[in-house]
């Protein structure tokens, strides 16, 4: 950390902008392009009501988001902008005072070619779509799926991911506990042990089991007939808070399962919601029973917010939804 001391936002706090990275006919959206569009162009639309909307596209992609939007033109390989974009800190003196961190993506553990989609960062930077300080962390590999802000210190994040192969080995759990507190400004880290989905490409991002929210809150994914998620509740049920009391839980439901032309799982998941401005956006799954109930909860979490529903069917094609799309920058 530089002499200024930083922290990592809560997703709730005041946003400024939020980035989708575009899908177009070289990434592996290319089959169902035209399905994956309409759930871009409904982020987009959800997302401009509210607050700025910077879209990432190649030159010549056309960028039909229906709305207006701060278009940066880049090459790209893919469009997880949570996985590859900026980790944005704000300064304690001055919350509009931010640092733009820039951490290594190499395709979840180099599972897929990343090498585009990780210069991404610097090209937002260097064009002016970001203003602030900048930090290199190109050294260590960090997605933004993988840790969650309460805004206080506390980070939450698996050590199924952050200890994968191909990530940061050969650092201990302990070396990367103390380099995420330098570089993210946080006192403290979580980690949840349990609650792999079917299907994850990730090694289990806490986007997809477990996320904050406002008063101490936690959101988390519930099977009654896992075993694996029974054994991430009874450790969630054990975290503090910073001042040393039991969080409030509460219980999203797991949809059914959906499955691809080839007969394998996909990871589908209503942990994997954005907070914007005044709203939250949420995924659904045409399953009205469940979708209703993960709205529902999800609304007990965020009172004072809009929960609006969005069918994200054709991203779980690519293993990942709502969440992963988009990334958050503070005010």
């Amino acid at each position: 950390m530089n002499e200024r001391r930083y922290r990592l936002p809560a997703e709730w706090e005041l946003q400024s902008a939020v980035q989708l990275t575009w899908p177009h006919p070289g990434t592996d959206w290319a089959p169902i392009l035209d399905d994956v569009l309409r759930v871009y162009r409904e982020m987009a639309r959800e997302i401009a009501k509210r607050e700025t909307l910077i879209v990432v596209a190649p030159e010549g992609v056309d960028v039909d988001a229906g709305v207006e939007a701060v278009i940066m033109r880049c090459p790209t390989n893919d469009t997880w902008a949570r996985d590859h974009a900026f980790i944005t800190l704000s300064a304690e003196e001055n919350p509009r005072d931010h640092c733009f961190v820039d951490f290594c993506f190499n395709g979840w553990g180099e599972k897929f070619a990343a090498s585009l989609d990780n210069a991404i960062n610097g090209e937002l930077f260097r064009q002016g779509v970001v203003k602030g300080a900048y930090r290199d962390c190109l050294d260590f590999v960090l997605e933004g799926g993988s840790i969650e802000s309460d805004g206080r210190g506390t980070v939450l994040t698996t050590s199924h991911c952050l200890m994968a192969p191909h990530r940061n080995q050969p650092m201990t759990q302990s070396q990367i506990e103390q380099r995420l507190k330098r570089e993210l400004g946080a006192d403290r880290i979580l980690w949840l042990d349990y609650g792999l989905l079917e299907g994850d490409d990730t090694d289990g991002h806490i986007d997809t089991l477990a996320r904050l929210a406002p008063n101490d809150t936690i959101l988390y994914i519930y099977d009654d007939g896992s075993p694996e998620l029974r054994q991430m509740e009874q450790q969630i049920a054990g975290f503090r808070t910073i001042d040393g009391r039991p969080y409030r839980l509460l219980r999203l439901p797991v949809p059914r399962p959906l499955f691809d032309n080839e007969g394998q799982q996909l990871p589908a998941t209503y942990a994997n919601f954005l907070v914007v401005n005044g709203a939250v956006l949420c995924p659904t799954y045409s399953q009205p029973d469940l979708d209703n109930e993960a709205l529902r909860i999800i609304g007990k979490a965020f009172p004072d917010r809009e929960i609006v529903g969005i069918d994200c069917r054709p991203l779980v094609w690519q293993h990942g939804s709502l969440h992963c799309c988009t990334m958050q920058y503070p005010q």
